[in-house]
């Protein structure tokens, strides 16, 4: 474990600097971005050796393993974000435990949120997710469905939704990455004048181990970082 902590911290410390200069290369604090550390890959140990660390905001993709390690550090000073497509029948066990789900990414998932959100008594914050690259392999509203979808959420009563959160291709280079996150921020900025009472667009969640610092040279707010955490580690 000691030594699982120590390489993690060296990853960490080395992650946190390169947020720090891609932070500062666009004008902006480092304090500005959230790291969202991704350990859909690695187990409990791992997790709680980030916490420890003090990087409190842990993503998971997968509803049972976001479960699974939820109860397991069940107490522990922990922010679950949940990035995946999250299927409506998992919602009512996953919503307890989140801090904020980045892929809101169709009106039937929004309607079955803000149902069990009212049963349940939560208000659970969640991000538009946007297919801003155009993957047909992608979740996510198509960007020019975003107007409609945006004047749509006063319908929803129990979800707060605070951004937008979108990802590269696949299939591109770090050029195209940077391409498809500028558009993501200009999408946010042409519908930030005009979003009803209650919703905001802060948030941009984009970038992951391979392109975050693109992506918070053009605005990121949260990155979701995983394999650069974990460089050296056994899963």
């Amino acid at each position: 474990m000691a030594e699982l902590r120590l390489r993690i911290a060296d990853n960490l410390a080395r992650v946190r600097q390169r947020i720090a200069d891609a932070a500062a290369r666009s004008g902006r604090d480092a304090s500005a971005v959230t790291l969202v550390a991704v350990t859909k890959y690695v187990d409990v140990d791992a997790a709680q050796a980030l916490l420890d660390l003090g990087c409190k905001d842990l993503g998971e993709s997968r509803p049972q393993e976001l479960w699974r390690k939820a109860d397991t550090l069940d107490g522990a000073d922990v922010r679950w974000h949940f990035i995946g497509h999250l299927q409506r029948n998992k919602v009512r066990r996953t919503l307890p435990h989140l801090r904020l789900l980045h892929a809101c990414d169709s009106p039937r998932l929004l309607e079955e949120i803000d149902r069990i959100a009212a049963e349940t008594e939560i208000l659970p914050s969640g991000l538009l997710e946007v297919n801003i690259s155009g993957d047909a392999s992608k979740h996510g509203f198509r960007p020019s469905e975003l107007p409609a979808v945006i004047e749509s959420l006063t319908q929803y009563k129990h979800v707060q939704i605070g951004g937008l959160m979108g990802m590269a291709s696949l299939a591109g280079s770090i050029d195209d990455a940077r391409r498809d996150f500028e558009r993501l921020r200009l999408l946010r900025d042409s519908l930030a004048g005009n979003i009803p009472t209650g919703v905001e667009l802060n948030e941009l969640s984009m970038g992951m181990s391979g392109d975050f610092e693109v992506a918070i040279e053009e605005g990121a707010t949260i990155v979701r970082v995983g394999s650069a955490l974990f460089e050296g580690i056994d899963a």
